[in-house]
């Protein structure tokens, strides 16, 4: 009687579970700062924090600075981020503003970098066409697409949160999901059609 070979199976070919990571979006501020946490497990979102850090209180910059860096840490020691998105400052007039949300932001990069976490850059326009499928987007309506994609109901009162949360989703889009970075709103509308809100 003869023997069935066995059959031998490539181990690349095995299914993998899909990758898991953290995500920490920042959008920096000298009077208010936002943050958002994400999970990320294959094309699966979820929502683990997001909120303001209130800088207005301190008179100082200094001290505002160094209340950014602990906040930051902290929010970085919490949840153990792979990577830290951040939003990039917009240009104005003001040069002195300018160099001020700078300061900040080079702060927020250093707590990431504290904890050897790396850290990328988003200009404003590129996260609202990520998110809304329109760079021009406002705020309010980055926000409420984010209320589509995570299902929370009520708009947060201060809009520098779910800006920070939009970075996350923005580097998801971009690094983390190969469908989703060509077309990131029609891939969202084709998988989330019930989400979708028609109007007249």
């Amino acid at each position: 009687m003869s023997k069935v070979p066995k059959k031998i199976t490539n181990p690349s070919r095995r299914p993998t579970a899909p990758r898991e990571r953290i995500i920490l979006g920042l959008d920096p501020g000298t009077n208010v700062m936002g943050y958002g946490v994400i999970h990320v497990q294959g094309s699966a979102l979820r929502l683990l924090q997001f909120g303001v850090i209130h800088l207005s209180k301190f008179d100082s910059h200094e001290l505002r600075l160094k209340k950014i860096f602990d906040r930051v840490l902290g929010l970085v020691d919490e949840f153990n981020p792979d990577e830290v998105a951040l939003e990039a400052p917009f240009y104005g007039k003001n040069v002195q503003s300018m160099l001020k949300l700078g300061r900040a932001q080079g702060v927020a990069m250093s707590a990431a970098l504290h904890r050897e976490v790396p850290i990328v850059e988003y200009a404003p326009k590129k996260v609202k066409q990520s998110v809304t499928g329109n760079g021009n987007a406002s705020k309010e309506q980055v926000a409420k697409m984010l209320m589509q994609i995570f299902a929370f109901r009520e708009l947060p009162k201060l809009l520098d949160a779910s800006d920070a949360l939009a970075v996350a989703v923005c580097h998801y889009y971009q690094k983390g999901n190969t469908a989703s970075k060509a077309k990131t709103w029609e891939a969202f509308v084709q998988e989330n059609p019930s989400k979708i809100k028609k109007t007249l």
